[in-house]
């Protein structure tokens, strides 16, 4: 079990409120892109958590899941007397705890889109799923171009340049990192491992949510996996 760094300052004030009891069951870093989502939320907002890994593909994994979600599926967030299974859920149930943080953007209206866009992720875009499965230290480019994920590609590239454009300021989604950014970082992944071609104004987005501090932290536990998994081959 790990967990993440916090100022004492803010871990004495998050003890004090009854938050920081918080443990996050994930799957690995290289190909999780649920626990992904999950993760990046909880990290690049400074909500202290601890950290269960549990690897994928293992003889022990389903037990080892089952021990933690009924649902058999990671992530799980836990808390005191509650259990959180789905990513969504999970980031809706951190903004609820952690108001002041402003996982989603403050106008209402904004809010909408951006929650929106992120259900849209949740159920949708099954072929970019399919062709073009996450591995962060893989590369693979040109493979997984299926007429379903260029599609799913074509529909993303929409959102991205909408949302930049009317709400990003050409930073992030809407501004500031936010849930949103956190749900599309898992494509973002699977754009650099494929070698998506796109416009120059999502090539720099693209950058910018790599080179997020949570981002890239997820990324070089994610390569550390693959080359600890590659010498055990």
């Amino acid at each position: 079990m790990q967990s993440t760094e916090l100022d004492p300052a803010l871990a004495a004030s998050l003890s004090a409120a009854g938050k920081s009891n918080i443990t996050l069951v994930i799957g690995d870093k290289n190909y999780s892109s649920w626990s992904m989502r999950a993760w990046l939320v909880l990290a690049a907002f400074d909500i202290p958590f601890n950290e269960i890994l549990i690897k994928l593909g293992q003889p022990d994994t389903t037990t080892r899941i089952a021990q933690y979600s009924a649902a058999g599926k990671v992530p799980v967030l836990l808390g005191d007397d509650i259990a959180v299974w789905d990513s969504l859920a999970i980031c809706e149930f951190a903004a609820e705890q952690f108001p002041e943080r402003d996982l989603w953007p403050r106008d209402a209206a904004v809010r909408a889109v951006a929650r929106s866009i992120c259900a849209e992720m949740h159920a949708g875009f099954k072929g970019l799923r399919s062709a073009m499965s996450m591995d962060i230290a893989g590369r693979y480019p040109g493979q997984g171009r299926t007429l379903q994920a260029q599609a799913d590609i074509g529909r993303i590239c929409e959102i991205w340049e909408n949302c930049l454009a009317e709400f990003g300021h050409h930073r992030y989604l809407f501004g500031d990192f936010s849930i949103a950014d956190a749900f599309f970082a898992p494509v973002v992944m699977r754009f650099r491992s494929y070698n998506v071609s796109l416009a120059p104004a999502l090539r720099a987005y693209v950058e910018r949510v790599t080179a997020h501090p949570a981002v890239a932290r997820w990324i070089a536990a994610a390569e550390a996996e693959a080359a600890q998994r590659a010498a055990q081959a």
